[in-house]
């Protein structure tokens, strides 16, 4: 794609000041609108397993395209109960599944939650260069939104301001919900984003 992936765009400082709230929230809309075709739409159903910055793809204009699905698993109808090995990548892979190994769509439903973070905090999923404690990007933002510090890990392209915060604070509570560690609890892909 002509734009590279949404990793370059978020983790290099040029790149990342063309992506304004409003080109970010398009990429989220439109990824967020090809999961409920895959887990729904499609026959048999498919879940991804490793949806992340680096597989979504930018065209010139910024339109948004998941690639990659060379971790997926086709779900069919008589696999209610479907035990795989794990597959996907850390700092993106749902602590459940995990511990687990139970398939479903809600493995998706968490990885698309920390593509959020990412691109409301322009940080990687995972650094080991970072603390302990921020060095897993979910965990950093949960435990930063609850101690009131959202604003404060925002990426500074995306400022806060009157105009954007209400967004920004819908944005990180729909994350927060993707990054419920009960996936049961988690939303299901079929909303839109306002």
């Amino acid at each position: 794609m002509s734009n590279g992936t949404l990793s370059e765009h978020l983790h290099d400082k040029l790149k990342a000041s063309t992506l304004s709230l409003d080109i970010r929230l398009k990429v989220v809309a439109e990824t967020a609108g090809v999961l409920p075709y895959l887990h729904c739409a499609a026959y048999p159903p498919i879940i991804h397993r490793d949806i992340k910055a680096v597989n979504i793809l930018l065209d010139k204009n910024y339109t948004a395209k998941v690639s990659d699905f060379g971790a997926s698993r086709l779900v069919f109808a008589d696999q209610t109960e479907l035990s795989t090995l794990v597959q996907g990548t850390l700092g993106y892979l749902d602590p459940e599944y995990l511990q687990t190994n139970q398939l479903n769509e809600k493995i998706d439903v968490y990885s698309f939650g920390v593509v959020l973070v990412e691109l409301l905090t322009g940080r990687k999923a995972l650094c080991f260069e970072r603390s302990e404690e921020d060095r897993c990007l979910a965990q950093y933002f949960i435990s930063s939104v609850e101690k009131g510090r959202l604003f404060d890990i925002l990426d500074d392209n995306i400022v806060c301001d009157e105009g954007n915060a209400g967004q920004l604070k819908n944005v990180s509570m729909l994350a927060q919900r993707c990054l419920i560690l009960k996936g049961d609890d988690r939303p299901t892909m079929n909303w839109k984003l306002d």
